[in-house]
């Protein structure tokens, strides 16, 4: 089964401290994955940051909320143990304990909804699966993705001229090339068919990378990959970078993975991506910040 939403854990997680022992978040996480059954497959499932487990955030939200709606308590750092407040809400004998439920206690609210105010209407959200972590990440991959596609479209709106010199000003902020204007000399005057430019690797030119960009909106298959590849050749040169604002065919991509020399495949999608990642074409809106505990602060010598 997938890793249940964050919710879904309120329960199982006071059942679990009904002993009224301290707990850890450790000793939660190990109860509950048996609880649950849940697949090793499932705990190793990780939010879109990659940078924590999608279980493992979840559990710990679940504390959270609880121990803001008074049925924990947090008697040192990291460890939990219920109250009397937890221990009436399991008499009660729930099916589901969720936010909806938790609102009841003013403290809740007041964290659940923000600021007490008299006017808060109910927050759709009761019924999400998502913790706040997962919802600020779902939204920003929605935003960069919504970008990408503005991105995309205005690539396809300008020239082919426009979309070679975008090219060589990506490689440059990349770290290829030794400056735009340097990088620009080569880009379109090379004469060799099937070759748009010329860029240096490194700063010092060392090697060089020859590169093709077609402005195109379908797919690029293996005929005009194999003619590229010819021109490489004929050059003797070792490395080839293809851009299009289209798609590669399967056949296309096997094809470069089984030749000399090396040719990297950049299609659409992965150049928008490289262009928002080094501001090429966007800029910074806004920036929020998401800060954590400095537990080794708060350490006593």
């Amino acid at each position: 089964m997938a890793v249940p939403d964050f919710q879904s854990f309120f329960l199982p997680l006071l059942k679990f401290s009904q002993d009224g022992q301290e707990h850890s978040l450790k000793e939660a996480r190990e109860y509950l994955a048996k609880a649950m059954k849940l697949s090793e497959e499932d705990l190793k499932q990780v939010l879109p940051s990659g940078k924590q487990t999608t279980f493992a955030n979840r559990v710990a939200w679940a504390k959270v909320f609880l121990s803001k709606a008074g049925i924990f308590e947090n008697p040192r750092r990291a460890i939990f143990v219920i109250t009397q407040r937890g221990r009436d809400v399991l008499a009660e004998n729930l099916e589901r304990l969720d936010n909806k439920y938790l609102d009841r206690f003013p403290e809740f609210a007041e964290f659940h909804k923000g600021s007490g105010d008299a006017k808060v209407v109910e927050d759709e959200s009761d019924s999400t699966p998502s913790t706040p972590e997962e919802t600020f990440e779902k939204a920003y991959i929605e935003m960069r993705g919504g970008l990408a596609d503005e991105v995309l479209t205005q690539l396809l709106d300008n020239s082919p001229e426009f979309f070679e010199q975008l090219v060589v000003k990506l490689l440059v902020k990349m770290g290829y090339g030794g400056s735009i204007k340097d990088a620009g000399r080569a880009m379109g005057r090379s004469g060799d068919e099937g070759i748009d430019g010329i860029i240096k690797e490194d700063k010092l030119g060392l090697d060089v990378i020859y590169i093709q960009a077609k402005r195109w909106q379908g797919s690029v298959g293996r005929p005009e990959i194999q003619k590229f590849v010819g021109a490489l050749h004929g050059q003797r040169a070792k490395k080839g970078v293809f851009i299009t604002t289209g798609t590669f065919t399967k056949d296309a991509e096997n094809y470069v993975s089984t030749i000399d020399p090396k040719v990297v495949l950049i299609d659409g999608s992965r150049l928008v991506d490289l262009m928002i990642n080094y501001n090429l074409g966007v800029s910074i809106a806004d920036t929020y910040e998401i800060k954590k505990i400095d537990s080794d602060f708060f350490l006593e010598e």
